[in-house]
């Protein structure tokens, strides 16, 4: 008898502290209403990320019909990157009018070099200006 291939019933898309997750909400009840063994699930999660440290960040959960699942680790949001770059503890109410730091365009670069595989732009180029946008709505100048 040939195998069968197995269905994909969810996918679940959450933020987590790296390294760090617990069965806690958000995660335990996400996983729990599709039946995927939530233990199982922060430990593989532990271990793919302990060298994010706390960091959030950004996971995919494929859940399949035998109650399997795989996840896909994704980079931390731009704002959090932006956040440790420019020594900030968050970022401006009114951006428009009070800047809270600034970042050098190196640093701009290196975190679009992050986040490329994450983000819809074409090139290094791209990505450096949807994070420049997402730096300029925090606040945060962006110096040469």
């Amino acid at each position: 008898m040939a195998k069968r291939k197995k269905e994909l019933t969810a996918t679940i898309k959450l933020q987590a502290p790296g390294g760090q997750a617990t069965p806690a909400p958000p995660i335990g009840p996400a996983l729990g209403q599709h039946g995927v063994n939530i233990g199982q699930f922060v430990q593989q999660f532990n271990a793919a990320t302990t060298a994010l440290n706390g960091m959030p960040v950004s996971v995919v959960i494929n859940v399949y019909s035998d109650r399997s699942f795989d996840f896909v680790v994704k980079s931390p949001p731009a704002s959090v990157l932006l956040k440790e770059a420019a020594k900030i503890a968050k970022g401006s109410g009114v951006p428009n009018k009070e800047k809270v730091g600034a970042v050098t365009k190196e640093q701009l670069r290196s975190i679009a070099e992050r986040k490329l595989p994450d983000l819809n732009a074409h090139n290094i180029d791209a990505a450096e200006r949807v994070v420049a946008g997402t730096a300029r709505s925090m606040g945060i100048e962006i110096v040469d």
